[in-house]
């Protein structure tokens, strides 16, 4: 059950964002099989993201758990970094688009470009799920991996239903993205707090 609400709370509190990335996505797009592009480029994109943290958990089996766990100040420090950041998101997704775009082409014949471009902006956008994931993913052992994983990629799906819905309620994506900014840092720090609780690192300090 721990292993649920956290995956849960991690995922939220990393992706509260990608709201409005996949809304502006489903937006463009008038045809069922680009949105299929678009819901493979955001799986092929969060499992890079995903790679790219597994190195945390690997580590953790062979780091003492209270140790690792000081990992969980990554969150914190995150959080508190985005309580202060003006975001400028699609601005930001905008300028990936562009130089995504310019470079795609070689990929053409192996698959849809514009399942590149999905990947490519939500790699971009996920430096904090890295940072997150591998946090979370070192203190964990397999079985809470296995089951933080599975969550992880159901979440994908709903996201991704999510912001095909709400493309059809632009002042509800909006709504959302602007309170997003205020819930995220808030999970983001709580989740760092449950972290260190749970490996035990509070110890440490005493």
């Amino acid at each position: 059950m721990d292993a649920l609400a956290s995956a849960i709370t991690a995922f939220i509190g990393t992706n509260l964002d990608d709201i409005m990335v996949l809304i502006l996505f489903f937006a463009r797009e008038d045809s069922r099989t680009r949105k299929q592009h678009i819901v493979i480029g955001q799986y092929l994109g969060f499992t890079i993201l995903v790679i790219a943290s597994l190195p945390g958990f690997f580590g953790g089996l062979v780091i003492k758990r209270p140790i690792i766990g000081l990992l969980g100040f990554l969150p914190i420090i995150m959080g508190i970094y985005k309580l202060f950041k003006e975001d400028n998101e699609e601005e930001e997704i905008q300028l990936v688009n562009e130089n995504v775009n310019s470079k795609i082409n070689f990929f053409g014949n192996l698959i849809n470009p514009q399942v590149y471009t999905v990947a490519a902006v939500t790699v971009a956008n996920g430096a904090d799920n890295i940072s997150i994931y591998l946090s979370l993913f070192a203190s964990s052992n397999w079985q809470k991996l296995v089951i933080t994983l599975a969550v992880f990629y159901v979440m994908v799906g709903i996201w991704c239903g999510l912001g095909y819905y709400l493309t059809r309620y632009r002042f509800v994506g909006s709504v959302f993205s602007r309170y997003g900014q205020i819930l995220t840092p808030l999970v983001l720090i709580g989740l760092g707090i449950y972290i260190l609780f749970d490996s035990g690192t509070f110890g440490l300090m005493q």
